[in-house]
């Protein structure tokens, strides 16, 4: 097979290489020509790409740091009240609460333990009723803070309403059910209704879904008012 060689030309090159030499020529003169028409726009579409991405990075970079220095805060009042300081620790609790960040609930379940420890019931009964009223909490949060202001309040409640209250966190799907079920039974039995009482703890001490420790005090109390 015969290979024809490339014509010569009178430079010593191949004719190919100048058609390629004008071909890269006409290419980058055309990229001149829209860069020069052009390219403002693109930096300045790299700088605002650019300037965004630097936002996005920040903001986390700030949230981060916003959780820390919250957890931080959290971990200090937790000292203060493991010291004794409990009156401190409120305080850093109620502030943490009030500024609405991840560990505002928890803050103000931990308020109101300490105010409850205090003595001061209504105070905790209001932070664990406004707690239940907080609009999109999770129901296990909403049944804690119900079952917590329901046991703060009971020595003076009346026991139907006490009872109106636990109702819903009564149903078998429903994480609350055993001490909701408990507390019921105590509402009961300061109704006078003793019949009522009995058979909720029977029910709870033959529950093996229960607490191990919540199934002995019903049955014992299932014994103490069946004799």
């Amino acid at each position: 097979m015969v290979v024809a060689a490339a014509a010569p030309t009178g430079r010593g090159f191949p004719l190919s290489d100048i058609f390629r030499e004008i071909d890269e020529e006409l290419r980058r003169d055309n990229l001149l020509k829209l860069w020069s028409r052009y390219g403002r726009y693109v930096v300045a579409a790299a700088v605002g790409v650019l300037l965004v991405a630097a936002g996005v990075v920040a903001w986390r970079n700030h949230q981060l740091a916003e959780r820390r220095a919250e957890a931080t805060r959290y971990a200090g009042a937790l000292n203060l009240a493991q010291g004794g300081k409990s009156a401190d620790a409120a305080k850093v609790f109620a502030a943490i609460a009030n500024e609405g960040g991840g560990y505002a609930l928890l803050a103000s379940l931990e308020e109101a333990g300490l105010l409850a420890k205090s003595g001061d019931r209504k105070a905790a009964i209001a932070i664990y009723d406004r707690i239940a009223a907080t609009p999109g909490i999770e129901p296990e949060f909403h049944g804690l803070a119900v079952l917590l202001s329901v046991m703060q309040g009971m020595p003076e409640a009346d026991p139907q309403r006490t009872i109106a209250r636990l109702a819903p966190l009564t149903g078998s799907d429903n994480p609350w059910r055993p001490t909701a079920l408990e507390l019921t039974a105590l509402a009961r039995l300061k109704s006078g209704d003793k019949k009522a009482a009995l058979d909720l703890y029977k029910g709870l001490a033959d529950d093996l879904t229960a607490p191990r420790g919540l199934r002995a005090r019903a049955a014992e109390m299932a014994a103490a008012l069946a004799s």
